[in-house]
């Protein structure tokens, strides 16, 4: 895993997209269409602004995204279905495919089923994503799985997890964060050929140290990027604090 400290928020999201969009139009080049993993949440603000401005052909790309609430529908201001809608899907015209993740289907067996049915065989080019205050990966609480098989799981979310979902003001009320959610898990996501990490602020930073300094351990779900072979994290000052 490579480690890139930038001097600001803003030039580590223009960095990180700077390197996943020429992943995309290298593998547009290559095979003629591009498959991405696209996550949420503050750490992703202005690496998507910056991404959306690239020159990429759309319509060439598969967007999946990484998780989305158990029960939460497609309006609600905190749905990362909402927020990649808002974030890219309309900012870029038209995708090939907007592969959604349906937190609020009736049958929860059955839309993982779907998803799992749908990703099969794909060649992921780009994984973009963050690491969570808790160290998760995706919504890969700790203690993670690292040995599912499966692309998507349910996920239970755990205390500190729904805690940073409220603190950075995307419910009400604590009660109000879902308890639980559908991931990607982490085999499907280190399966991608190149994953860009964008972790800003200093409230990442233990979790980046975490990551980074600590051995391999499902307690730190993340640190098993530092066994993926094209993996970048990219930090700003804050972010990178903790580092030794």
């Amino acid at each position: 895993m490579r480690l890139k400290i930038h001097d600001s928020s803003e030039e580590l999201g223009r960095r990180a997209a700077q390197e996943g969009a020429a992943e995309i139009n290298e593998a547009i080049k290559t095979s003629g269409r591009a498959t991405i993993i696209v996550a949420t949440g503050a750490s992703q603000f202005t690496m998507l602004d910056a991404l959306v401005a690239h020159d990429v052909d759309w319509s060439r790309v598969t967007a999946f995204h990484l998780d989305e609430y158990v029960g939460l529908s497609a309006t609600h201001e905190a749905s990362f279905r909402g927020y990649l809608r808002n974030r890219l899907v309309e900012r870029v015209g038209t995708l090939q495919e907007f592969v959604e993740v349906g937190g609020d289907a009736d049958d929860l067996r059955g839309e993982v089923a779907r998803l799992n049915a749908r990703l099969a065989g794909e060649t992921v080019d780009v994984c973009f994503a963050g690491i969570g205050e808790n160290c998760h990966l995706a919504f890969n609480d700790p203690p993670a799985d690292f040995a599912v098989e499966e692309p998507y799981i349910v996920v239970n979310l755990d205390a500190a997890c729904r805690q940073q979902q409220f603190g950075e003001g995307w419910f009400d009320s604590i009660e109000a964060v879902p308890a639980r959610a559908i991931s990607m898990s982490i085999r499907q996501i280190m399966k991608s050929r190149k994953i860009v990490l964008s972790v800003p602020d200093k409230r990442k930073a233990l979790a980046v140290r975490q990551a980074v300094q600590q051995p391999i351990s499902p307690l730190y779900p993340a640190s098993i990027l530092q066994q993926h072979p094209d993996a970048t994290l990219h930090l700003d000052r804050s972010s990178a604090s903790m580092l030794e």
